[in-house]
């Protein structure tokens, strides 16, 4: 009878599920016996694969814009190795889809391969706006291509989201605080400066500092001639203290620091007043950003 029972309750199952219902979650099966390879390993819920078609994008997701080459790239990828990190996704029972937490342009490209499912981490607890912000923001920092833009608007809505300064924000995110506040007043500039900043054709560095000017007009004449590659960021830095009233920067002497990097350049540091490795480290990201610059605008090494 016991045998019968159980039976009728595996075929009920196998019902339901044919029927899309499930009565308990649906676990890994192990091995009956205990093995090597099983050892550690726990069934999880949490992972699965969803039809792309039952999953949305975030709407307020800082990242707007996709590069259609390398969708394709990552699609041609995803095709001859598999997906080998899952999306993570929370169900919401408004629409009743999966919003997606991160992993947008995984999904993007599993769809402009074909390919019908796609790898899930599901989100099972519940996220406030802030954290799924929070959450989209890290990965998107993670990412060399996001937009200054993107990145600035990122920053904001965390801080309106939670009710944040921009230390705050800087500590969950680990990143430093003058990134916040140099991020950030690329939103005060006009918007004809902004498209430029995220066109690539002026550096956000360069942006930040023309920000300083309190006049309209004076700002969009200087990033004109930054964005053509008539003034070098140093200059701007300099038109800038001219029309502030300050005197352009002369050496001094300071600190001095020496970095040999192993393609036989050096790589020389001074400042004025002491400063830490991290004010260091900006001011190499600053340098490299314009060396960037120049190289898309063909600016010849003189």
């Amino acid at each position: 009878m016991a045998n019968t029972r159980n039976a009728l309750e595996e075929v009920g199952l196998n019902v339901d599920e044919s029927m899309g219902l499930r009565r308990t979650a649906r676990s890994a099966q192990l091995s009956p016996v205990s093995s090597a390879k099983d050892i550690g390993r726990r069934p999880l819920r949490t992972f699965g694969s969803v039809e792309v078609d039952r999953i949305v994008p975030d709407q307020e997701q800082p990242r707007t814009e996709f590069d259609d080459a390398d969708i394709k790239r990552l699609a041609g990828s995803i095709r001859a190795h598999g997906q080998l990190h899952p999306i993570r996704v929370r169900w919401n029972d408004d629409i009743s889809k999966w919003i997606i937490v991160s992993g947008e342009r995984r999904w993007r490209a599993t769809k402009a391969a074909g390919l019908p499912n796609i790898d899930c981490y599901f989100v099972d607890s519940e996220l406030t706006a802030g954290e799924v912000r929070e959450q989209q923001l890290v990965e998107n920092l993670l990412r060399a291509d996001l937009k200054p833009l993107e990145e600035a608007k990122a920053y904001q809505s965390l801080m309106e989201l939670n009710g944040w300064n921009g230390k705050q924000v800087a500590d969950a995110l680990r990143v430093t605080t003058s990134r916040i506040s140099r991020s950030l007043a690329l939103l005060d500039l006009p918007t004809e400066i902004q498209r430029k900043v995220d066109a690539g054709t002026l550096p956000k560095t360069s942006a930040y500092e023309i920000s300083k000017l309190n006049n309209t007009e004076q700002q969009t004449k200087l990033a004109r001639r930054a964005a053509s590659g008539e003034l070098s960021h140093a200059n701007t830095v300099n038109q800038i203290k001219q029309r502030r009233g300050k005197s352009s920067s002369k050496p001094r002497k300071g600190i001095h620091q020496v970095f040999f990097p192993e393609n036989g350049l050096k790589v020389t540091v001074t400042a004025g007043t002491k400063v830490n490795y991290h004010e260091v480290e900006l001011a190499l990201s600053e340098a490299l950003d314009e060396v960037r610059h120049r190289i898309r605008n063909n600016i010849k090494l003189i």
